[in-house]
């Protein structure tokens, strides 16, 4: 039997019988699309390679217990949960993650909650990009604020500047998210997940 020729679900099959030829052929055949899903948002070669190996090492570890019916849905959502583990580590922030991914045993399970989070990150992301086009105090004193959960007071006192310029470069903050932004959706479940 030739390997390349095989199907996914052909491929998985011969994984599981110990076949390490089969494996190896899913490697070279989907590496590049993790790699691809991971770089998308992490944007560090290093950090992908390791999500790479990662993810084929636990598939070759638990390949008799895994029930996979799509190869590369599985590989793909299993790609963004690892992005997750990453960007938590890298923050502090509310970052929703899948807790027992060992025990995931197939893809339907959990794609729904991985899309979820990647569009949570993705809103993340686009509200980043949009604060760095503060003024660096602004977006310093919002930041203390929504990231840090620190009261106006206590930023008043850190930086040696008076509760009301700390009040009205908050207003402003906002004001700005939502001029560049322009929805009200989002700068309120920005704002509530701030404040969780």
């Amino acid at each position: 039997m030739y390997l390349n020729n095989c199907s996914d679900s052909e491929l998985w099959e011969e994984i599981t019988r110990n076949n390490t030829k089969a494996f190896e052929t899913l490697f070279e055949r989907y590496w590049s699309v993790i790699y691809g899903t991971a770089f998308s948002y992490l944007k560090d070669k290093e950090t992908c390679s390791e999500i790479v190996q990662d993810i084929f090492l636990n598939i070759w570890q638990k390949r008799s217990v895994f029930k996979i019916d799509c190869l590369k849905n599985y590989l793909t959502s299993a790609a963004r949960y690892h992005v997750y583990k990453k960007l938590k580590a890298k923050k502090s922030s509310a970052i929703l993650y899948i807790e027992n991914y060992d025990h995931i045993t197939a893809v339907n399970n959990c794609t729904d909650r991985v899309d979820e989070n990647i569009t949570y990150l993705e809103l993340e992301k686009s509200v980043e990009t949009s604060l760095s086009d503060l003024p660096k105090r602004c977006r310093e004193i919002f930041l203390l604020s929504r990231m840090r959960n620190l009261t106006n007071d206590e930023i008043a006192q850190q930086l040696g500047i008076s509760k009301r310029t700390v009040e009205n470069q908050i207003t402003t903050a906002l004001k700005f998210l939502r001029s560049i932004l322009k929805n009200t959706a989002v700068i309120l479940l920005m704002i509530i997940i701030c404040f969780l």
